[in-house]
């Protein structure tokens, strides 16, 4: 489908959704309880995370769960930690930068690796099964701060669509991957920062789709194709909005 076509049945489904509010607070709780468990099973299972849904949401309630490591326990609990952080974020209308990225980072890997939490890696590393190989780390510091120069300069909606901008924001973070870990979850945060500071819903991006996720985002850095990863993103944003009217209309 073409994306323009798609961004216009997004915005039309995004007007519908912003007629009906505000929203019952009722639906809107549940909603955001069912998204938060949801975004942060799937993003951890994508990284390898062997908690179920079920287990992530006992997790999240204060429960421990026998047989499965205390890594995995943290991951749960500092992800939805992002998501408040986040959140609080897009409600003081905090800009795009270093600082901010540095901030979900360091929760992200809070109590994991202390040491390389919200702190840009001092070695090269290889993202296995992928053909593009990230830049080196001194390069860190001027890659990073282009990619805050060229969002800054993007957020005008005559140079992208959110969605779009949104996409590739996510696609370039991953391709400088700053950190040692945490770089996928990170992301996928930084992607929803910037969709929800536009007024769109957040995506999750399922474990189930973590092949077709991989490979367009390894399409995106190694032939400069960003097409089939926006298309993804905006196909999930298409479904997300249709889930909430469905509740909400």
């Amino acid at each position: 489908m073409n994306n323009k076509y798609r961004f216009d049945k997004i915005d039309a489904l995004k007007q519908q959704l912003d007629a009906l509010r505000p929203l019952p607070k009722e639906s809107v709780r549940s909603l955001h309880e069912a998204l938060v468990l949801e975004w942060t099973y799937h993003s951890n299972a994508i990284e390898g995370n062997t908690l179920t849904l079920k287990e992530t949401k006992v997790v999240l309630e204060g429960i421990t769960i026998g047989g499965k490591t205390l890594r995995e326990h943290f991951e749960a609990i500092n992800h939805r930690e992002a998501i408040d952080w986040v959140e609080s974020l897009i409600g003081r209308n905090e800009p795009l930068s270093e600082r901010l990225v540095k901030s979900i980072h360091q929760l992200v890997l809070k109590n994991i690796d202390d040491d390389n939490a919200g702190r840009y890696r001092q070695e090269n590393v290889i993202i296995a099964g992928a053909e593009h190989t990230p830049p080196d780390h001194y390069h860190l510091p001027q890659r990073m701060n282009e990619l805050v120069e060229w969002y800054q300069q993007s957020s005008d909606p005559l140079s992208y669509h959110p969605l779009e901008r949104s996409a590739r924001l996510h696609v370039d973070f991953v391709g400088i991957h700053p950190f040692v870990d945490g770089n996928g979850r990170t992301a996928r945060l930084l992607m929803n920062f910037d969709l929800m500071g536009s007024g769109y819903l957040p995506v999750i991006i399922r474990k189930e789709s973590r092949l077709a996720y991989y490979e367009a985002l390894d399409k995106a850095h190694s032939q400069k194709s960003y097409e089939s990863f926006i298309e993804m993103m905006a196909r999930l944003q298409e479904e997300t909005l249709n889930r909430y009217l469905s509740i909400v209309g």
